[in-house]
């Protein structure tokens, strides 16, 4: 049941998100987004992105960019924040690429390279990792949100071992146990308790099995929003 209602969510959201864009654009840029975006990059949002956040903000298809020529490129996504920028490209395996040649090998490499001087973190993924490995694809994505999350945790009120601890549940796909949070903590089972409750009362932890005693924890929405506030 709660797999078919996610796949429904995902359905409603993805038409959602991609309408929105549809409708803000012209052009090239509207052209680009019609035939550009096509299965690897759906795929990409149905099996990595949406089962780890749930949402599309801050995420834009085929994004456009100026090129190191003075022309202009298009990112597969770009996640945007005020203090991040994220280029995300799913690279299929088919004919085009075996029969590239080299200038377009260096010139794929030089487009790059202008990227991560122009301050973009590039993540690549190929289709295969996209289609059978996707919590791979996502531990990636979620190390390298999480540490910008992780820095936007000292602007918080939070206590230092409560800031540890959402730290810890960043980094982890998995829903993580309290043993694992005292191991990485030094601290005793009930302080960790203690911690992890505090933590579920402002909706940064949430409950990911058991109901009288918790067995393990997973971050809350608030967490996966990047909502955090000070308190």
């Amino acid at each position: 049941m709660d797999r078919k209602r996610n796949a429904m969510g995902f359905e409603k959201e993805y038409q959602t998100f991609m309408n929105n864009h549809l409708k803000t654009r012209t052009g090239e840029r509207l052209r680009r987004l019609k035939e550009g975006h096509k299965h690897a990059e759906m795929l990409f949002l149905k099996q990595v992105w949406w089962p780890l956040f749930h949402h599309f903000r801050y995420l834009h298809p085929e994004y456009e960019v100026n090129d190191f020529k003075d022309g202009k490129r298009y990112l597969d996504f770009a996640y945007i924040r005020p203090t991040m920028q994220i280029c995300l490209e799913i690279d299929g395996y088919g004919p085009h690429l075996q029969n590239i040649s080299r200038w377009q090998f260096s010139d794929s490499l030089e487009r790059q390279n202008q990227l991560v001087i122009d301050g973009w973190t590039v993540i690549r993924f190929s289709y295969d990792q996209v289609n059978e490995k996707p919590r791979q694809c996502q531990q990636v994505i979620q190390q390298v949100i999480g540490r910008w999350l992780g820095d936007e945790l000292d602007q918080t009120t939070l206590s230092l071992v409560e800031k540890e601890v959402l730290r810890l549940a960043i980094r982890s796909v998995e829903a993580i146990t309290p043993v694992e949070f005292e191991k990485y903590l030094k601290l005793s089972n009930k302080t960790v308790r203690k911690v992890l409750s505090q933590l579920v009362d402002k909706k940064l932890l949430i409950p990911a099995s058991g109901t009288v005693r918790v067995r393990s924890y997973r971050i809350g929405e608030q967490v996966r929003h990047y909502d955090l506030i000070s308190r």
